[in-house]
């Protein structure tokens, strides 16, 4: 039986936050009675006792910030400026950042902050400082120049194990390299440019959507769509789909088919429902930064969504043990023992050939699912919304599709090189919506950020995370320009890619940067590529249902930028969705084109 999360905070906090100072307290008031210079009463003994808990922690505080100043000024740099706050430990802003994440517009909460404060902030969180940023040359540092002295660490490792174990995007140092050794030879070009995959799983998805259409419902592509990308994803990592379309889509929550649905019970629905509610209750944690193990003092939270996508998940990985017994009894697996790939075999064969550690198996998969089923997902659904909102460049883009591939050939990967227009709609959809609009580091050891723009360097404390957010650099006017906040997919074509983004390339990382760079990045751009021109192929009108979609709230029409503009819910846990679904019409196209 696991031990209840706030048994673990007890162990690890109560004998230094609690006993430590009490019991020194004790100590020092004895020696004084001792030594006859302080005799007190025992009721005031008993207060001294209580006062020296908070004590010690406020000194804590004031001590540390002080360390820190005196080390930023003698390496000649400055301490990130720190967001106001109104309420001991910041709790107000804990307050705005659990509103902003549940209810308001994504990532408007610190909007306002780096408006107020900078590009680069303290923001202190019930005491757990940290310095956020949307400077891409600060990004550039965490990712790419100054890698080696930036880590996901521990706090962030401690957050994130129960729904990501110590897997590729959870792990740092030899753990991590090893992870990324083992997936780099499945993202070849070879693998990644068979696409028969992804053509029988667009296939089922669009001729489901056209008979959900024809019956006269609109179709919620959101769900569609990740259905389509967990199809295709397990395919790719387990050499075969786990059949989540063959469940048939949703019908709209004001049908009255809605409730005798079988979707949403299908096994493979249940534990993309689960794996979405652990990603959430992941997200919430870092809003009480060390303390989450109070907010879930008995019950691990997201440990109890995986439990159910760790079950979905058993019988695939007890099959792929199974065959590699087999193999071993049989003799026929003396070139899989020194760990090499083989052809046609999948990521998961390759991980029970390198390993029988189920623990360590799942964590991979689960990390890779997250990598090739959420964010693809995101960005195809991101991608039709804006088709729904911007009919002039959907009749432009079907065009390009028409004329370089045709009404219904199956497109190739020259044929994708060659869409100008189709790359740089998917590129702005990535940089409106980033798929991860949120991502985080941590200081391995004290670091110096360089000084930009005329400002002193930047010192970053050991251990202090280092959150960035990619969506509110992408929407930087100073970096992208008075349009940054408007769909303009020319911008990758005209004269402003050459003003913006070509000699500032870090001003662009859907896929981060550096070392740690996606390694998906390629095979998630032949995905949508694909889905997107067998969708224009298939259908020549698209609209948002706004009698079925979840409609945002009459304020955010009155708000500045972007959110202004927004018909659907736009949220995010680890990766980006629209809240309640993103439900369509579409109308289908006719072959006498």
């Amino acid at each position: 039986m696991a031990v209840p999360p706030g048994f673990i905070w007890i162990a690890q906090n109560v004998p230094s936050r609690f006993l430590l100072p009490a019991t020194t307290t004790y100590a020092a008031l004895r020696l004084l009675r001792e030594w006859q210079v302080l005799a007190l009463p025992t009721w005031l003994h008993v207060i001294a006792y209580i006062l020296s808990i908070p004590g010690a922690f406020a000194l804590s505080v004031v001590y540390t910030d002080w360390r820190n100043a005196r080390a930023a000024a003698a390496r000649g740099a400055v301490l990130a400026p720190m967001i106001p706050y109104k309420r001991l430990g910041a709790t107000d802003k804990v307050a705005a950042l659990i509103n902003g994440f549940t209810t308001g517009y994504i990532g408007q909460s610190i909007a306002a902050d780096h408006k107020a404060v900078g590009n680069t902030m303290t923001m202190r969180i019930l005491w757990d400082d940290r310095i956020e940023t949307i400077e891409p040359e600060y990004i550039k540092a965490i990712l790419a120049t100054q890698f080696n002295e930036h880590w996901k660490g521990p706090k962030s490792n401690e957050l994130m194990t129960s729904l990501l174990g110590t897997g590729v995007f959870n792990s740092d140092g030899e753990t991590w390299k090893f992870h990324r050794s083992m997936t780099r030879p499945f993202f070849t070009k070879d693998r990644i440019s068979h696409f028969d995959n992804f053509d029988r799983h667009a296939e089922d998805a669009l001729a489901q959507a056209k008979a959900r259409l024809r019956e006269g419902h609109p179709a919620d592509f959101q769900d569609l769509i990740s259905r389509f990308t967990l199809d295709s994803a397990t395919e790719f990592l387990f050499g075969k789909d786990v059949q989540s379309l063959s469940a048939g889509l949703v019908y709209p929550p004001n049908s009255p088919l809605a409730a005798a649905s079988a979707a949403k019970d299908h096994p493979a629905n249940v534990f993309a429902h689960a794996f979405g509610e652990a990603q959430v209750g992941t997200a919430t944690r870092f809003f009480f930064a060390g303390l989450w193990r109070l907010r879930e003092f008995w019950t691990d939270e997201v440990q109890k969504h995986m439990n159910v996508c760790n079950q979905f998940a058993e019988p695939i990985l007890n099959e792929a043990l199974a065959r590699k017994r087999e193999m071993k009894e049989s003799g026929l697996d003396q070139a899989r023992e020194k760990g090499e790939v083989e052809e046609g075999e999948t990521l998961l064969d390759h991980l029970v050939n390198v390993t029988e550690d189920k623990t360590l198996i799942r964590d991979e998969i689960m990390n890779i699912m997250i990598a090739g089923r959420d964010t693809t997902a995101c960005t195809l659904t991101m991608a039709v919304y804006m088709l729904t909102q911007h009919p002039d460049m959907m009749h432009r883009l079907r065009e390009e599709v028409l004329t370089k591939v045709g009404p219904s050939r199956r497109p190739t990967l020259e044929d994708m090189r060659d869409m100008k227009y189709l790359r740089a709609f998917i590129n702005e959809t990535l940089r409106l919506y980033p798929a991860v609009p949120f991502n985080s580091r941590a200081a391995k050891e004290a670091v110096v950020w360089p000084g930009i723009n005329g400002k002193p360097p930047i010192y970053i404390p050991a251990g202090l995370r280092t959150p960035y957010s990619v969506i509110r650099m992408h929407r930087r006017t100073d970096l992208w320009g008075p349009d940054a906040e408007y769909f303009d997919p020319d911008r990758f074509l005209d004269e402003r890619l050459h003003k913006y983004l070509t000699p500032n390339p870090f001003i662009f990382v859907p896929f981060n940067a550096g070392p740690r760079i996606c390694l998906g990045q390629q095979f998630a751009y032949n995905e949508v590529s694909f889905f997107l021109i067998k969708l224009l192929q298939a259908f020549s009108t698209f609209a948002l249902a706004e009698d079925v979609q979840k409609m945002p709230p009459a304020e955010w029409a009155r708000a500045e930028g972007r959110q202004a503009v927004e018909r659907v819910m736009v949220r995010s846990h680890l990766t980006m969705y629209v809240e309640g679904g993103l439900w369509v019409r579409m109308g289908e196209a006719s072959h006498e084109a």
